[in-house]
């Protein structure tokens, strides 16, 4: 706990662009929580290089991002936003937790198994070991808290498995991380597959609304985005592309799913969609605004990275310093 508050650790790669569904489900929340917690929230830029990468599209893609960030209305002055990689202590903090991280632990990963079946020509060890890095980032700043999808669950399971096993051995050293319970995101699926979250790396364009996305391109893909041939506006599993496009708009407006059917009842599919867009319309633009004017400014956005590299250095030098003690490591002469 920091300054009185509870800390909360979160962060997103720097690959591909964001979606909708990003902001809705995590970026959207992360500012409405920023008063509550002390906040960490990376530019996890090491995660991103388990799959190879361009280096100049990489830095770029991590700079857009750590702008986006701000843009969507997080303060930099009271949330940390940093780059991972500009913190050390992630990969020295990794690696002594590699060495307390059992093998069949990381067999058992579901992503592991998923990524590599991916990316069959490159099962490199840091895809192996992708989680402990994630446990490091975790509990290298005494995380509370972590707003986790259910795909991240058995990672943040193997972070509280490694800290409660290291602090059995050396004593309290580490915060056992939970699973950020709030007001939860909403679910956004793809406009032309809704059994399949809305991804950034869907290869079907029509299927996700980035946030870079133009208001003529964001109307035509809820133009398209798949329904069914009911025929009405309603809430249901029954319809998961009308109760996709529901959860946007509700998400978008405030609205609740009955306010939504009462709202477009005795109405088609062509003004629901185009209701639908015009507010994602609404809700983006300004976010894109901002990013224009942030981009034009480098000097404040360097500031920024500089100062906050700085603070994230600070507090992980902290718990770095007590871990090396506690496993034997020589103290530095300063």
């Amino acid at each position: 706990m920091l300054d009185g508050k509870k800390t909360l650790f979160s962060g997103m790669q720097a690959t591909g662009n964001l979606t909708l569904g990003n902001y809705l489900g995590a970026l959207k929340n992360w500012v409405q929580i920023a008063d509550d917690y002390q906040t960490f929230y990376s530019v996890v830029d090491m995660h991103s290089i388990t799959v190879r990468q361009d280096p100049a599209e990489l830095r770029k893609r991590a700079r857009n991002l750590l702008t986006l960030y701000i843009a969507a209305g997080l303060d930099p002055e009271k949330n940390c936003i940093y780059y991972q990689s500009h913190v050390s202590g992630h990969a020295e903090l990794s690696w002594i937790l590699s060495c307390f991280t059992y093998m069949g632990e990381l067999n058992r990963m579901t992503q592991f198994k998923d990524k590599a079946a991916k990316h069959a020509d490159n099962i490199n060890a840091g895809l192996f070991t992708y989680p402990v890095l994630m446990a490091a980032d975790i509990l290298l700043y005494q995380a509370d808290v972590v707003p986790v999808g259910i795909d991240q669950m058995q990672h943040l399971e193997l972070t509280r498995d490694i800290a409660i096993r290291f602090n059995n051995i050396y004593g309290d050293v580490f915060t056992v991380p939970e699973a950020y319970i709030g007001k939860s995101g909403a679910k956004i699926m793809s406009l032309q597959d809704p059994s399949k979250k809305m991804s950034k790396s869907d290869e079907n364009p029509n299927g996700s609304i980035y946030l870079m996305d133009d208001p003529d391109t964001i109307i035509r893909k809820c133009k398209r985005a798949v329904t069914d041939s009911i025929g009405c506006v309603k809430y249901c599993d029954e319809q998961p592309g009308i109760k996709n496009l529901i959860d946007i708009y509700c998400a978008c407006c405030g609205k609740t799913p009955a306010e939504v059917e009462a709202e477009f009842d005795g109405k088609g599919y062509g003004d629901f969609k185009m209701a639908v867009g015009e507010a994602v319309v609404s809700v983006l633009k300004p976010i894109q605004e901002r990013y224009a004017d942030l981009t034009k400014n480098k000097d404040y956005i360097d500031h920024v990275i500089k100062e906050n590299a700085e603070k994230a250095s600070y507090y992980s030098n902290k718990t770095l310093r007590k871990v090396q003690k506690k496993v034997g490591f020589p103290e530095k002469i300063r």
